[in-house]
């Protein structure tokens, strides 16, 4: 379980002004769900605050929790071998690794060539044609993007963390991740938890977490949450920027 306790965030003001400006605000929840959405609108925290679950940045003050243990000081490594992934925006590319290398890396063992195959086929893509191949720029978004969830697969982690897994692929690969992530919430030993604004992505999550000018604004079971938002969203536009 992944525990936030009163957490904010603030970064100093540009352009030499003094003070600092606040990103997230005494933010508290905790993910238990096999299968949670943090959504918001634009510019509200919510990439923020998957960095900072997965220690990319360390928060101004408050405290994160792994299983009870406090991982508030732990930087990304460290919490990567506790069990947290995090998978980019822009997956990174490797010119001149494999994504056989690349699934073994994750995996932490010499995979068979049977088992790495078989991590490819559970994101839809035919092993024969992408075990060997090099993850470059030959590779799509769409397809760099199940790479990257089949090397989370091959971790196994507690804690799986998705930023905005729809951007910049287009509307058939999203509609094939959809179909990954919904796969994943039925056969994941972990939690899954995705930042997105996307309401087929919310309509999968077993609990939404709404962040909005980088306050906690809502938590709650799906069936309780979604309904209030797609109401606020139709009343006011703006609330969820880019809901669909």
């Amino acid at each position: 379980m992944l525990e936030l306790k009163n957490v904010s965030y603030r970064v100093p003001l540009e352009n030499g002004e003094s003070g600092d400006k606040e990103i997230l605000q005494d933010v508290s929840f905790t993910i238990s769900e096999r299968f949670v959405a943090i959504t918001g609108p634009n510019g509200g925290g919510k990439s923020t605050l998957a960095k900072i679950i997965a220690g990319i940045v360390k928060p101004t003050s408050g405290q994160i929790l792994l299983d009870g243990e406090d991982v508030t000081d732990l930087g990304i490594t460290e919490r990567a071998k506790l069990g947290i992934s995090f998978a980019f925006q822009q997956p990174v590319r490797f010119k001149g690794i494999t994504v056989n290398d690349l699934i073994n890396l994750a995996a932490g063992r010499k995979l068979t060539i049977t088992e790495a195959c078989s991590y490819l086929s559970e994101v839809g893509l035919c092993a024969r044609d992408y075990i060997n191949r090099e993850v470059d720029a030959s590779l799509s978004g769409g397809e760099l993007k199940r790479i990257e969830i089949a090397t989370v697969l091959a971790r196994g982690t507690k804690l799986s963390v998705f930023d905005e897994p729809e951007a910049g692929i287009d509307l058939w690969s999203f509609g094939n991740l959809i179909t990954v992530f919904e796969k994943m919430h039925s056969k994941i030993n972990g939690s899954i938890l995705i930042i997105s604004h996307q309401e087929r992505i919310l309509n999968i999550a077993d609990k939404i977490i709404v962040v909005a000018d980088g306050k906690l604004r809502a938590v709650g079971d799906r069936e309780e949450v979604l309904p209030e938002l797609l109401r606020s969203s139709a009343a006011c536009p703006t609330l969820l920027d880019k809901l669909s």
